[in-house]
């Protein structure tokens, strides 16, 4: 494999530093799902902590260096799920978290920063701006910006979820590993674990239609934006990629697709009524995927990460009820 900024002896010095609560999430096979999909699906449920998402991982990592420094205060910008991670590791190590959200992010993630004690920052646009206005405030107050995604102990925060899910992969009929593509820390992170352990592994970044930028970026092996994103899919909807998360993506993921909106209603329709999880649409995206494609996932061993369930309810209530 190719150099990535990612490094093994890292990951597994994150998995010591990090709170057993976010550790070993369940993973499990899903034979409900089974017949609906035609393929065996394991299902690494990420939800199953205090801010029901995979990214107090790397907020743990990052919280425990910044506890041990001189500056003790952080901001970051944040669709609502890094914002409640970092808000929940810095509380018992006494640091100060400012998150920048745009205003239009789903308010139950909002409410759940606020409750946790962090200072939140509202801008009238899309996360690209308040990732603008994060870097404004970490310059203006001399304070770390955390980067989700560009700072690699997000990157190396997910990746501890690799080592769990390596022991389980077998190396026969080439398992498929689906990741939901954002920022792209879960799929670099979790993508070089699987390639340096199970190389045998696909590991397929799914992002929806409406949010293409870094997929497109992966395809044509340079940065290419996008001026909006229309997804439901919040927590994935970037338009413009880290060019140093491309060049690992483009190392460690073996193929990156493209799914509509409506394969992403019928997977959080799936997920609830065949496996009992209520899930955001970025949690969604691996099922999803496989509906688009199910010749290329039949019989296969295939493993989807949930990788979040911080849901706006009334919002839910109408994509399930369609």
């Amino acid at each position: 494999m190719q150099a990535t900024r990612l490094d093994m002896d890292r990951i597994r010095a994150a998995h010591e530093v990090i709170d057993p609560v976010f550790l070993d999430s369940p993973l499990y096979r899903c034979e409900a799902l089974e017949p609906l999909l035609g393929c065996a699906i394991d299902i690494k449920l990420e939800t199953a902590n205090p801010v029901r998402s995979f990214k107090g991982r790397g907020t743990e990592v990052v919280a425990s260096q910044l506890a041990h420094s001189d500056s003790r205060a952080v901001v970051c910008a944040s669709a609502g799920n890094l914002g409640q991670a970092v808000a929940w590791s810095s509380r018992d190590r006494d640091l100060d978290v400012t998150v920048v959200a745009s205003r239009f992010a789903t308010t139950t993630k909002l409410d759940r920063i606020r409750a946790l004690g962090a200072k939140l920052e509202l801008v009238d646009g899309d996360h690209e701006l308040a990732r603008e206005r994060a870097a404004a405030i970490a310059q203006y107050d001399g304070i770390r910006l955390l980067e989700d995604s560009l700072d690699l102990e997000t990157c190396e925060g997910a990746a501890t979820i690799g080592l769990e899910l390596a022991p389980r992969i077998e190396p026969g009929d080439r398992p498929a590993v689906l990741i939901a593509l954002g920022g792209g820390a879960l799929a670099t992170g979790v993508g070089y674990v699987l390639k340096t352990l199970t190389p045998a592994a696909e590991v397929i970044c799914v992002q929806p239609f409406g949010a293409p930028a870094l997929t497109h970026s992966w395809h044509q092996r340079r940065v290419v934006t996008t001026d909006a994103t229309n997804t439901i899919a919040d927590g994935v909807a970037g338009r413009i990629p880290i060019p140093e998360v491309l060049d690992d993506l483009l190392v460690v993921a073996d193929d990156a697709v493209l799914v509509q909106e409506s394969s992403i209603v019928t997977g959080l329709r799936m997920l609830l009524d065949h496996a009992g999880l209520v899930v955001e649409p970025s949690a969604a995206l691996g099922i999803a995927a496989i509906l688009e494609d199910r010749d290329r996932f039949a019989g296969r061993q295939v493993f989807t990460i949930v990788c979040g369930s911080n849901v706006d309810l009334d919002k839910y209530r109408r994509w399930v009820s369609l």
